[in-house]
């Protein structure tokens, strides 16, 4: 009779886990999971597994931005500059927009991907945007301001 228990607490045991990476994908936008699919991405089976799961996602979420991925594949991982640009120049209009958004997003949402210059870099490029005169001086903005702090003795 004990050996009934045995499905029972395999099927008990993938539904425990089932439920972990639902509350992990819940937590934080999935910042807790992350590091668990990039270990078990380097398992090649999990990796296309990986792959063909977010792409289905994509092609039902936005088919534009799909069909831009696949012709844009063809370039390779890292593409030199030409190679990229003759796959973008194969993109129709609307599938460059929805690749240049998508780029962009990703662009937006991992800043921590940036070391300390680009980062300071990119602030300076974001207030120069938003100040009037689009300077970039620290302090006050009054003409001559930058000048000497303290008096000489």
């Amino acid at each position: 009779m004990w050996w009934l228990y045995i499905p029972l607490g395999i099927v008990a045991a993938v539904l425990v886990l089932f439920l972990l990476l639902i509350v992990l994908g819940r937590y934080k936008n999935g910042a807790l999971l992350r590091p668990l699919i990039a270990r078990l991405s380097r398992i090649g089976f999990m990796r296309r597994f990986f792959t063909s799961v977010s792409t289905k996602a994509i092609e039902r979420q936005n088919p534009d931005l799909a069909a831009a991925m696949k012709k844009m594949s063809t370039a390779g991982p890292n593409p030199t500059p030409q190679a990229a640009q003759k796959a973008l120049s194969r993109l129709s209009g609307a599938e460059r927009r929805a690749y240049m958004e998508a780029v962009q997003e990703q662009q937006e949402s991992s800043p921590e991907l940036l070391n300390r210059q680009n980062r300071r870099k990119l602030q300076q490029q974001q207030t120069r945007g938003s100040r009037p005169g689009g300077s970039s001086t620290s302090g006050s903005s009054r003409p001559g301001s930058s000048g000497r702090k303290r008096k000489r003795r």
